[in-house]
This record gives structure tokens, sequence and C-alpha cells, in this order.
């Protein structure tokens, strides 16, 4: 401990919004120079201790040492002065705007009469991306940029304004293992440079391979601190969740039954072609294979979100045509999409609002009027089966952690009384508390009879809840193992293109 001085320190701090006691009397010690995991499960309080630090919430209680100097609370331009900068999920970036633009934004580069200096911009943009051993033109808009690439930027953007510690929220829940890597070699090159920083990940493998020290919250309180040789991943887990959890996949097994959906030869122009496959009722299918092989554009295509070329599906062996997502809904096909807040909810309605969207014919009673109790008394009944944590059913969505989301997202294919569930990414971006309330919501689903697809990119889950994996790459089935079949080996080379 003495090799480092601390650069922040927190103590006793509290934050109360109305009948929540969202930080309760948290204190954190980050040491210069180090990668600071912090860890707990969606509503443990991480996202408000953030917030506290950005100064975009003002605490109720305790101090902030930072660089030597005492804050009760801080206001986002004092958080920007002190060296404090947030690389959050959601990239706060102007994407019609350039490269070098978003590095400067809001510190821009002047000449005589204010005006800006684009040409310097341009060359000490360059100059930061070559640092970083980035290829990446600084004349290029945000908006063409990857994910990976445009977090990179954002990075960038932290190291030009002086930053003295950098807050990572969930960087890699959207990356692919490439950019992961290329990520972490961006990391331990900030450590080099002795720039702090805070990694927030669900990702504990990851958190141990990259992270000094860990702070485990649970309920809005500080659980442990520790030095990370000291912990395994399953030390952080039951640190997190409170319990043993000695099951990360509670796989149940369910005798399978009559064939549900079958697809043969799935073809759509240079994206995928020759899909075809078929999944039984009670049966979960995974589907894995690297980022950009085609997974997610077969079941939008299959669902009727993007157009299919080529190809027949048939329902219970009746042939079936899907030009579009009502098609679908009314075949008994859900389809739970991987970005549940841009395209599975409607963040600023309530919960009722979301539950009840895709099936609201089913609560006319004359037209145009809907029947607002049963709305309610269904909702209520929906946020008891699948235990939803929220105040009550007008909570706006926006307000859930991402686990409670996403059973708000299943509660709204139940209400259509689905038989045919499509789960992309079902846990991305979830605790490993609500992952597994998930997967039992999963294996409820297939006992009652529904089919199940999961695409998923961790192979540990896909095998571990998957009865059947076919294997895509670049736009093509590589491969199809049964249980008995599974390894990672095997997944990969099918994965890869490369046959073992």
């Amino acid at each position: 401990m003495d090799k480092y001085t601390h650069l922040l320190e927190l103590r006793m701090i509290t934050k109360r919004y109305p009948g929540v006691l969202a930080l309760d009397e948290v204190s954190m010690d980050v040491r210069v120079g180090e990668v600071h995991g912090l860890v707990g499960e969606n509503g443990a309080g991480k996202s408000t201790l953030i917030k506290v630090l950005a100064g975009a919430h003002a605490p109720d209680g305790g101090e902030i040492f930072f660089d030597q100097e005492t804050f009760t609370s801080l206001t986002p331009h004092q958080a920007m002065d002190l060296g404090i900068a947030c690389i959050y999920q959601e990239l706060n970036q102007v994407p019609y705007m350039t490269v070098a633009e978003n590095i400067f934004l809001g510190r821009e580069l002047k000449r005589k009469y204010s005006l800006l200096d684009r040409k310097a911009q341009l060359e000490q943009a360059a100059s930061l991306l070559a640092d970083f051993e980035l290829d990446i033109n600084p004349n290029t808009p945000v908006g063409y940029l990857g994910v990976g690439r445009r977090q990179m930027v954002e990075i960038c953007k932290a190291v030009h304004s002086h930053a003295k510690l950098i807050i990572m929220d969930e960087p890699t829940a959207s990356l692919s293992e490439k950019e992961t890597g290329e990520l972490f070699r961006i990391i331990e090159k900030l450590k080099q440079q002795k720039v702090t920083m805070i990694f927030i990940s669900h990702r504990l493998e990851e958190v141990k391979a990259i992270c000094d020290t860990v702070t485990v919250m649970r309920d809005g309180k500080v659980v442990a601190n520790r030095e990370i040789n000291e912990v395994s991943v399953d030390d952080i887990i039951k640190l997190m969740v409170g319990r043993d959890i000695s099951n990360k996949y509670p796989k149940k097994p369910v005798d399978r039954g009559e064939l549900v959906l079958e697809a043969r030869d799935l073809k759509r122009e240079g994206i995928f072609e020759g899909i075809s496959f078929s999944v039984h009722a009670g049966e979960i299918l995974g589907f894995s294979g690297l980022v950009g092989a085609g997974r997610t554009e077969v079941m939008r295509a299959l669902t009727g979100a993007d157009r299919l070329d080529g190809g027949q599906l048939f329902i219970h062996g009746k042939p079936l045509t899907i030009k579009n997502p009502r098609d679908s809904i009314r075949a008994g096909i859900a389809f739970l999409t991987e970005d549940r807040k841009g395209q599975g909810l409607v963040l600023l309605q309530s919960v009722e609002f979301n539950a009840t969207l895709v099936n609201l014919k089913e609560f006319r009673t004359h037209k145009p009027f809907l029947d607002r109790l049963r709305i309610r008394e269904s909702t209520q009944k929906m946020v008891e089966d699948l235990r939803i944590k929220v105040p009550s059913v007008f909570t706006l969505t926006r307000q859930l952690s991402g686990g409670n989301q996403q059973k708000v997202v299943i509660a709204k294919w139940l209400m259509t009384k689905a038989k045919i569930f499509i789960f992309d990414e079902p846990t991305r971006g979830i605790d490993v508390g609500a992952k597994i309330e998930v997967y039992n919501l999963i294996n409820n689903l297939v006992e009652n009879g529904a089919a199940v697809i999961m695409i998923s990119s961790e192979m540990d889950e896909c095998m571990g809840m998957s009865d059947r994996i076919l294997v895509m790459h670049e736009g093509r089935l590589t491969g199809e193992l049964t249980r008995d079949e599974f390894s990672q080996e095997r997944i990969m080379y099918a994965a890869s293109g490369i046959k073992a």
C-alpha cells in the first residue's frame, strides 16, 4: 500500500432519493496510477457513485478528497477542472463531427480573434492517436467508426484534457475480443503514464485480469476493498450477491417436443446465405460465432425486421411468409433484441406501457378504448411473476436496473403468448445475480413448451444453457454441436471457419 499515494478518498458518502438509500456511507480509496475495479449487481450503487464523482449528483453527506483537496460535493465543471473524466457506456459524442473535433470538444484550440484553429487540432489529434498506436484518421466523422474505435477517441479526449482519473463504465460491453485486447493495451499504457482508472464491469474475468484492486458494492454499501491477487472470481461473486452461486448456468433438462420452427436455405444478399436449421418445443438452440458472423442479421430477417432474399420458413410444418415484424408476432415469434434500450423499450414510458405495448389489442373494450384496469392488473401480475424490482407499474423504465429492464422486455413478449422466443445477447450488461434470474426465466419458458433460440457471444453461457449450438462464420453455418460434443475448441474452430 505504501507504494502509492491516494489520488481519491471517499469518506462516508451518502445519497438518498425518495424512498431509496442509493449510497449508504460509502468509503473507498484509489491510489495514484492504479486500475481500480468497481463491481456490484445492478442497483448496488455504482452508477450513483460515478455521478457523485462526475459532479452530476450532490451527495447528502460525506467528504471527497481528491488530489489533496477536500470537497463535500462537486459540480461537473469542478470535476473536469480537477481532471476527472468519465467514459460512459452510452458514449457522449457528436457523430457528425470529426474525430479531432470530438477530442477537442469544449476545449477547442483558438487562433487570433477567437477563430477555431482546425489545422492545429488535426495535427495534435493525429499525434495523440499515434501515441496510442491507433490507426484512426482524425478527419473521419466519429459516427463512421465502430464502438471500439469510438471508445478509443473518448480515451484520447480524456488524455488531452490532462485527466488524472478516468472512470470507465462497462467499457467492453459492446466490444469484440480483438477490440477488448486493444483497450487493455491502452489501459496498460495509461497506467505506465501514472493515469489512475476506475474500471466498472460485470465481466469479472476482465476485472481480475486488468485491475490492481477491487471494491465490491451491494445494496448501496461497500462490502469489500481487496487487492486483486487476494480474491478469486468466485470470491467476488459471493461478495456481490451475498450468497454462494455454485451453478452459474442453471440449465434444466427438458424433454424435446414437436418441431416448431424450421428454416430452409435462408439468404440475404451480401449478408448471409444457405442458413438452414430447426428448433423444437422444450429446446434451447444456441447460436455462437464471432462478432459480425451474421447471427443477429439472420434473426432480424427471420422476424421481418430486415428483408429476406430467399429461403423458406415453416411453423409447425406449415409454410410461413414474413414480410414485417407484425407477421412474426402473429405467428407467435418473439424477438428480444440485443439493444434493449434502443429497440426493446421506450425508456421514457412506464413499466405498464412497455409491458403491454405489443399486445394492446387484447385490452380493447370498444374501439378505440382500452380497459385500463385490466392492463394494470395484467402488468402487476407480470411484475410479481417475474419478480421485477419496481416501486410501481407506473415507474419509468429508464429508472430500472439493466436486469429489471430485461425482465420488462420478457414480460412484453409473454403478454403476446408467443411460443418461439429469440434472445439476442440476453444477459449483456447485467450482473451475475440478474443473469441467473434471466436463465431461470428461459428455463420456465422451455418447461412450458416454448422453443428458445439464444444468440450469445459468451461461449460459457452458450454451452451452459443450450441443448444444441449452431456456429456461424461470415454469414454461413460452419458447425452444429450437440450437448455432449460441446467444447470451446470446437466452437472456436467453427467460428473461425477452420476445419478441426
